[in-house]
């Protein structure tokens, strides 16, 4: 389908990767289906487990964009991101931890689970376009800390990354920015992701568990799970509007507005 999730199902990308994987020496095999489809997302887990003997890592990427401002957004819009997104990672997660956690009791013993979900700075800094995009992968951390949380004790781990990148979803978003002329390597190609998803996903990353890791360009960024930057409490039993207002109103006055970081200004990037 198209990045909005709308025409026909093709199978030519999913094949195409498939083949390319094959052609390295490695085995593959392409599963179409829609993630955010209960059964078909038990299909796909099911499939891998039926054509390799197990499971060892499960990799959730698939999105669509239908990019509208909150007062313009339909109902539609913003429902058919939330499934594809927060429910098909949902949907595959659920069928994978189910086996694993089998696995562990079969064996008596952890087992070599890896899951690594995709969220995005969309959530980390807001996107006035993508309310349905911000919050569902909003969602998608929410969600790799708590499996991560359920799933340690069976030896599985669950991160989370903010990938920026050129990919079939993403190529007019970045098409304003500037590609090397000099042969460099892009800063947007997918080949700056790939080492850290290979990375999680391996035996030397047991360590590293309920976590969200900004990737792209060369860089690697560890982003700390929300803490409190100040803290009021009331005179009496509550608080009083007046009393909020003399404490919080000059404490934001005296803050930065729009706490944020453009695309730009963190990867040194041009537009054309």
């Amino acid at each position: 389908p198209g990045r909005d999730g709308s025409g026909e199902a093709s199978a030519a990308p999913a094949e195409e990767v498939a083949a390319e994987i094959r052609a390295a020496g490695g085995r593959a095999t392409a599963h179409l289906g829609d993630v955010s489809d209960h059964e078909q997302a038990r299909e796909l887990v099911e499939s891998a487990i039926r054509t390799y003997g197990t499971l060892d890592i499960l990799v959730n990427n698939a999105g669509i964009l239908r990019d509208r401002m909150i007062f313009s957004m339909t109902e539609d819009e913003w429902d058919a991101v939330i499934r594809v997104h927060l429910k098909g990672h949902y949907n595959t997660t659920r069928f994978a931890a189910a086996h694993w956690r089998a696995r562990s009791k079969e064996t008596g013993g952890p087992v070599h689970g890896r899951i690594v979900n995709t969220s995005s700075e969309a959530y980390l800094a807001g996107s006035a376009g993508q309310p349905n995009y911000a919050a569902a992968k909003g969602g998608i951390v929410g969600l790799t800390t708590s499996t991560a949380l359920a799933l340690a004790k069976y030896g599985v781990t669950a991160n989370a990354i903010c990938p920026r990148a050129r990919t079939r979803m993403t190529e007019d978003v970045f098409a304003g920015f500037q590609e090397p002329a000099d042969g460099t390597l892009d800063a947007l190609a997918p080949e700056h992701v790939s080492p850290l998803v290979g990375y999680l996903a391996s035996p030397a990353a047991a360590g590293v568990n309920g976590q969200l890791l900004v990737v792209h360009g060369g860089m690697v960024a560890v982003v700390e799970r929300p803490r409190v930057a100040a803290r009021f409490d009331a005179a009496k039993e509550t608080f009083t509007h007046a009393e909020l207002d003399g404490l919080l109103t000059p404490y934001y006055a005296g803050r930065p507005r729009g706490e944020t970081f453009a695309a730009a200004e963190v990867l040194g990037l041009k537009r054309e």
